[in-house]
């Protein structure tokens, strides 16, 4: 019997779509003052990032977020969030920040 050293990785995977979308939705214009402190603190493009790296030390490859990625461009199911150009803008920066090289601290 082999050993299941990633027991969530749907659950990350999952997850992983989840912070995606939220990211590149933002937020609604008459959102209450607790939604946009939210929003300013868990919906940045640098804590997005960390949860996506959270998800990958948790077994999601690069490969299978970059693929979600492209579900979200071209899937009919997300036909909506794409009519706004700026969430189009948002999915590439959010693409280019998880496959750019991570810098490693040099001793």
């Amino acid at each position: 019997m082999k050993p299941n050293n990633f027991a969530m990785k749907d659950w990350h995977l999952g997850h992983v779509e989840k912070v995606i979308v939220r990211y590149i939705k933002g937020i609604s214009p008459d959102a209450s003052s607790f939604e946009k402190r939210n929003f300013k603190k868990y919906s940045t493009i640098s804590s997005c990032g960390k949860q996506i790296e959270y998800d990958i030390k948790h077994g999601v490859t690069i490969e299978e977020v970059l693929s979600v990625m492209q579900r979200i461009r071209n899937d009919e199911s997300f036909s909506e969030l794409r009519t706004n150009p700026e969430t189009v803008h948002r999915l590439d920066d959010l693409e280019r920040q998880v496959s750019a090289p991570k810098k490693l601290a040099s001793w």
